[in-house]
């Protein structure tokens, strides 16, 4: 039988082969200097609504790799109180958005600060501060008191892909992850983001929530690894958009005698896509400051701005009337007589498209 990587003898004594991390390593850096650098040269409202969108992708796509929905308006809308930004439409957040959010801003906001067990419980306690994980009841801010298995499939018919240390080795196993954390040895903190999600996810301290938590020390490390609390790319939505080869590395790398190159070679293949969408985002960014800058003196409505906002922001989907009402909570008359409003305004227009219902679209000029 296959043994896991904490079951050799060198274990947590990790290896990796430079020559292949090299070319991709120096990649992601030139990338991560090349965005900060453009990122600098900006105005500070964009700078801030940057950053404001790629801490909501982050939280949201990190808990939606676990299959756990968190509502977009309140994600950001809990980031923006806590940063001290404020915009219109503006809503309520609930307990369990406000403690992930709380989690991922102390990672980033606090990054030079030293990773302890109270720091760790702290998180822990927020991703869970009902004490419930869906269904089952688990322990929050402390190490799990009992065995981890990781499995899937029907009960009866369940599969073990991933068999964790002994509870009784936890606080040793993570004391030796903490102290390699803090301490400042010359290994790039890129490599070392990498290298702390794994080693992390191999302990599996927690009663749920492991995942999560470690792609927020990655986040940390990584916003260390920049010197710099302004973050501009979401890891968590790559990997989410890659979370079939994530799950694969990472049960493939367990089974390895202590060589990591392969999760590193992927982790940092991942960051490098992260990186170029975020050149991406940036655009969409600008456009939305120079749009809100433009209308400023727009006569608007509630209802509007709020459409508006999520068009801006990337809407999912055909916009037609019904959606409007259903989304702004009004009567499609009313929604219709917003949208003509915004056609006569030049800020909409109706799709080329055409097709048997009616969409519309921003005007992008």
């Amino acid at each position: 039988m296959a043994k896991y990587i904490y079951q050799y003898k060198q274990w947590p004594n990790f290896t990796w082969d430079d020559k292949r991390i090299h070319v991709i390593l120096g990649k992601v850096r030139h990338l991560q200097g090349k965005i900060l650098g453009q990122m600098e040269v900006l105005g500070f409202s964009i700078r801030e609504e940057a950053i404001l969108s790629t801490l909501t992708l982050d939280v949201l796509k990190s808990s939606e790799i676990e299959g756990e929905l968190l509502n977009y308006e309140q994600v950001r809308s809990s980031i923006a109180r806590k940063l001290g930004i404020e915009y219109a439409g503006m809503v309520h957040s609930d307990r369990d958005v406000d403690g992930v959010v709380e989690m991922m801003l102390d990672a980033t906001q606090n990054y030079n600060k030293p990773l302890g067990d109270e720091r760790l419980f702290g998180w822990h306690a927020a991703l869970f501060p009902t004490g419930w994980s869906g269904m089952l009841r688990i322990d929050t801010g402390c190490y799990r008191k009992d065995e981890m298995q990781v499995v899937s499939g029907a009960m009866g018919k369940e599969k073990i892909h991933y068999q964790a240390p002994s509870h009784k080795l936890v606080k040793s196993e993570i004391d030796d992850l903490l102290v390699w954390i803090n301490d400042e040895s010359k290994i790039d903190a890129v490599l070392k983001a990498a290298i702390a999600h794994f080693w992390f996810i191999i302990i599996h301290p927690f009663d749920d929530g492991n995942g999560r938590i470690a792609r927020v020390i990655s986040d940390m490390l990584l916003a260390r690894s920049e010197n710099s609390a302004q973050r501009f790319y979401s890891l968590s939505n790559q990997i989410l958009a890659e979370k079939k080869d994530y799950y694969t590395i990472l049960q493939k790398v367990q089974y390895s005698d202590g060589n990591i190159t392969e999760w590193l070679d992927w982790f940092l293949n991942c960051l490098y896509c992260a990186l170029i969408s975020t050149e991406q985002t940036l655009k969409r960014v600008h456009f939305k400051v120079d749009f809100w800058d433009i209308h400023k003196a727009t006569d608007l409505n509630a209802r509007q701005r709020l459409m508006l906002n999520k068009l801006l922001d990337g809407f999912d989907g055909k916009l037609k009337t019904s959606k409007w009402a259903k989304i702004a909570k009004c009567s499609a008359d009313t929604a219709l007589r917003d949208i003509k409003d915004l056609i006569e305004k030049g800020i909409l227009k109706q799709e080329e498209s055409g097709g048997r219902s009616t969409n519309y679209e921003l005007i992008q000029d």
